[in-house]
């Protein structure tokens, strides 16, 4: 198990899981806040103080639900797009998480559709409308 937090301390989450993989996204998002994240189970995460801090941020196909606290500004997790069944979690939030101790994967997150018709050229990626 670990015990994860935001930087101020507001928020703070257990993630009862076993870590094996972490994953970067090339969303652009992801990139400038250059997410390194691990893959968790809705059921393992839960939210220990702060749920009220917590700001949701949403953008584009409004799946994801991007979650970082209102006092520190550190995004803590996210619901994620392609598995809404599961969160992706900052693993510089996990308490003591060693970076180096599994392995990293790059996902494409710039690639997968977008289904807004007023979409920001910032946002690449095939076209839906």
């Amino acid at each position: 198990m670990w015990l994860g937090f935001c930087h101020c301390g507001a928020v703070k989450f257990n993630v009862d899981y076993t870590i094996t993989e972490l994953t970067t996204c090339d969303c652009s998002l992801c990139v400038k806040r250059n997410a390194i994240m691990a893959k968790i189970p809705e059921h393992s995460l839960t939210v220990l103080q702060g749920q009220e801090l917590l700001t949701l941020y949403e953008w584009n196909t409004r799946r994801a639900k991007h979650y970082f606290c209102s006092r520190c500004g550190v995004y803590v997790f996210h619901r994620k797009r392609a598995a809404p069944d599961h969160f992706g979690v900052n693993i510089f939030c996990l308490n003591g998480f060693d970076v180096a101790s599994v392995p990293v994967r790059a996902t494409q997150g710039a690639n997968m559709s977008i289904i807004d018709p007023n979409a920001r050229e910032e946002w690449p990626g095939p076209r839906i409308f």
